[in-house]
């Protein structure tokens, strides 16, 4: 019988079906864009877009959610007779694993015992991951404290590129003079895959004629040792090229389980900006 529930953030990318089939709890984030509610468009990246376009200077911004959230969050899940593991974006770009950890501290001695705070030091849907493997564990009869240490020693891959370096440098990740040397890169072929390091976003691996983004990541994910992965793709507004990369993977890493194709969540999607493509993995 499962004794856990699972708390992942809206950052994760998960989509909503997957949160309630394996019913996690999924803690929304806020996102300020005055100026996007006026804009027509399909969703939030062909909105960005459209911005652009028409000159808008500002983009969707995001910010953590606060530590009263969670705090509703574990009183719900312990009402309920469950134990807690909240899966969390990298501490080291994001305030919400303090937020977590704090509402953590909230709650009783013998409650704070049953709640497990798991920091990815990852991004995006590395966290869907997670809390996907971590579902399947509890359904398994394993106790939140065997999950959080499987959890632990963990193995997590995340890869991404870029449509355009501005939209970075829209989102305050990188300066004017480093987008402006990225594309002036790209223009010849040459892009950048960012991954994380140290639980930071940062570019990885330089690729050399990288125009085809889905056979680049899957090089990507090649050169993982193991091949047995769980996987996900999360796309802004780039379904063609995720659903290519789908299928290359099907093709080249058979042994792999793709466990969902979606949007990028506005959390990541509003800094590395429309087209982006990100694919990551878990090692089983």
């Amino acid at each position: 019988m499962k004794t856990t529930t699972i708390i992942v953030g809206e950052s994760s990318s998960i989509p909503n079906e997957l949160v309630q089939k394996y019913e996690m709890y999924l803690i929304t984030f806020p996102i300020d864009w005055p100026e996007g509610e006026v804009i027509i468009g399909k969703n939030i990246f062909e909105k960005m877009r459209k911005a652009k376009e028409q000159g808008i200077k500002t983009f969707p911004k995001t910010s953590q959610p606060a530590m009263g959230i969670y705090k509703k969050a574990y009183d719900e899940v312990l009402s309920k007779g469950q134990d807690v593991i909240c899966i969390t974006i990298s501490s080291k770009i994001s305030g919400t694993y303090n937020s977590a950890i704090q509402a953590k501290k909230m709650l009783s001695e013998n409650d704070q015992k049953k709640v497990f705070v798991f920091d990815t030091f990852n991004a995006d849907s590395t966290e869907a991951l997670a809390a996907i493997k971590a579902t399947e564990l509890a359904e398994q009869g394993k106790t939140a404290e065997e999950i959080y240490n499987y959890l632990l020693n963990s193995k997590l891959h995340i890869f991404a590129m870029v449509e355009s370096p501005r939209w970075l440098e829209a989102g305050g990740r990188i300066n004017g003079t480093i987008a402006g040397a990225l594309e002036a890169m790209q223009k010849i072929g040459m892009r950048p895959v960012l991954g994380i390091k140290d639980g930071v976003i940062k570019p990885t691996t330089l690729k050399m004629q990288a125009k085809d983004t889905a056979n680049a990541l899957l090089k990507e994910l090649l050169g993982i040792k193991k091949n047995k992965l769980k996987i996900s793709i999360s796309h802004a507004d780039n379904i063609n090229e995720a659903e290519k990369l789908k299928k290359l993977i099907e093709e080249n890493i058979p042994q792999s389980k793709i466990e969902f194709i979606n949007f990028t969540s506005t959390v990541i999607g509003a800094h590395v900006g429309p087209g982006t493509i990100i694919v990551c993995a878990l090692e089983e």
